[in-house]
């Protein structure tokens, strides 16, 4: 088998599966670049071996492509580079991985989403083909699309990914009478939360669940609180503790607070001094501009953020529309008529029979299930 014959598709989808492992490493890590995964293989008398493996390394450089490379070697010439996303075409503060492609003798390119990146946009393939670099796109593209669904969604719609997780009881509640927090899942499923976050570059609540709960959000599993997501909270008249549990982590753990236009000053000051940054969002009393507030997050390089945060929350971003990914916590306990519903407003069927999402199916995690909803 030569170097550029077409390859047995199931061998494909083989190598281009391995490629989005290696890319879901990054998750939660890259912003704001994507997680993008890379496999370079060899056709060898024994059949195809690989040489080389990367993925998005922190921070988003350097990409998949250049670390698959570096690791192969000369072994790249006359190989097949898996990628996940269509390799970069444009200087950004690093080269080309197109060029880094052709200069490392790569005969065949397999990828699996075109960026909607506009200074890529098939520019990258156009300019391996130029090269004569054969290229064969859409393997692996289902999930890819979720792999890189917060860069797509920030490059097509200017905001991030949203990922909607509601914890309720067996008979939907949320928490106990006067807003009081409730322990509603087991252990299995709060750790299936934490490597949630770690999967995530940004995680939102409101002022009402910072007010009540109190909370760190950050990702308490051994050796993984570096993974944590940023911390946003939604506090337009900014009422959130500068003695409070995320104010006095914020310089350990990245704190952002979106604040309306009237907020005090001076609270903004005694948050800053903490580490928290407070950045101004237009819209009116506690109810946020969603749209202002996701664009704002976008800007600052979010793909991919992970809403907790309440009822009211949770009631906002379902309304507006703007819930791409749903995860709902099932546990069998029974709260009672006198908790609080898990969202402010609305039944839970506004989320499990939503037009906009459909299931993809339950899981069992201890003693609880676990449903995942995607956007239609």
């Amino acid at each position: 088998m030569t170097a550029t014959a077409p390859m047995d598709p199931a061998v494909d989808a083989r190598f281009m599966a391995l490629a989005l492992a290696l890319g879901r490493r990054g998750l939660g890590n890259t912003w704001p670049n994507p997680a993008v995964g890379a496999v370079i293989v060899r056709n060898e008398p024994g059949g195809p071996v690989v040489v080389g493996r990367g993925w998005t390394q922190p921070g988003g450089r350097p990409h998949a492509e250049v670390e698959a490379l570096g690791r192969a070697g000369a072994a790249a010439r006359g190989a097949t580079i898996y990628t996940t996303l269509e390799p970069c075409s444009h200087f950004g503060q690093t080269p080309p991985c197109a060029d880094a492609i052709i200069a490392a003798g790569i005969a065949r390119v397999v990828s699996a989403l075109d960026d909607p990146n506009p200074e890529i946009a098939g520019e990258g393939y156009r300019r391996l083909r130029a090269a004569g670099i054969t290229v064969v796109t859409g393997v692996g593209a289902d999930e890819a699309r979720r792999a890189h669904a917060g860069h797509v969604c920030r490059m097509r719609e200017g905001r991030p990914h949203v990922t909607l997780k509601l914890a309720v009881s067996a008979d939907g509640k949320a928490g106990l009478a006067g807003r009081r927090p409730a322990a509603i899942t087991g252990e299995a499923a709060r750790e299936r939360v934490h490597r949630c976050r770690a999967m995530h570059d940004a995680i939102l609540v409101g002022i009402g669940t910072a007010l009540a709960d109190d909370p760190l959000l950050t990702v308490r599993l051994p050796g993984m609180l570096q993974r944590s997501p940023i911390r946003v909270v939604l506090d337009s008249a900014l009422r959130l503790s500068p003695e409070s549990k995320l104010a006095r982590g914020a310089r350990e753990v990245p704190l952002w607070i979106l604040a309306g236009p009237d907020a005090p000053p001076a609270r903004a000051d005694a948050l800053r001094a903490q580490g928290a940054e407070v950045l101004q969002v237009e819209g009116s009393g506690d109810r946020r501009d969603l749209a202002a507030a996701l664009k704002l997050i976008s800007a600052r390089g979010i793909t991919r953020l992970l809403v907790e945060g309440g009822p009211t929350v949770a009631g906002a971003f379902l309304t507006g529309g703007v819930v791409d990914e749903a995860v709902l916590l099932r546990s069998p306990i029974e709260i009672g008529p006198d908790g609080i519903d898990a969202l402010e407003g609305l039944p839970l069927t506004a989320l499990t029979r939503s037009p906009r999402l459909h299931s993809r199916g339950v899981e069992t995690v201890g003693s609880d299930t676990v449903e995942i909803f995607e956007r239609n």
